[in-house]
């Protein structure tokens, strides 16, 4: 990934965007990071954005208020300038249907939050080192314009 890609982080839990900020930090991340707390401030984001930094990587939990991560699924895949987006969805849930529903939608990942520390930490590292430092990842241009 483009080391200036910005990676969207959609969590409506304090805990767990401070929680993912202390993993990125251990990891040396340097790509910037964004946070919104629910799926409507992620559209929104990717509709005002036109700043230096295209959304390289979103990290999407599932329940959140206002908008949930199954209809910004819906959102991003049905557009054909974002569907390149990669989504990874991060929620607590380990529901089969909520795991097959998100790759119906178009989900590239679907990882359940860990409950301790240790393995939440590794968890992200590995996500980390795959999404950002392995994988060749698209160019996706001015995101904004190509959604209503």
């Amino acid at each position: 990934m483009n080391k200036q890609a910005t990676i969207l982080i959609a969590d409506d839990d304090a805990d767990d965007r401070f929680l993912l900020q202390s993993v990125f930090d251990d990891c040396g991340l340097v790509n910037p990071t964004v946070y919104v707390k629910d799926g409507l401030e992620l559209i929104e984001y990717i509709r005002r954005s036109n700043n230096e930094h295209s959304v390289g990587l979103i990290l999407l939990d599932l329940n959140m208020p206002r908008m949930d991560g199954r209809e910004v699924l819906r959102i991003l895949k049905s557009e054909p300038h974002l569907r390149k987006i990669p989504v990874v969805v991060l929620t607590t849930s380990k529901s089969e249907q909520d795991i097959n529903d998100c790759y119906d939608l178009g989900a590239n990942c679907y990882i359940a939050k860990p409950s301790s520390f240790d393995v939440f930490n590794d968890t992200i590292s590995t996500l980390i080192k795959f999404w950002v430092k392995v994988s060749q990842l698209p160019v996706v241009p001015e995101a904004a314009r190509f959604l209503n």
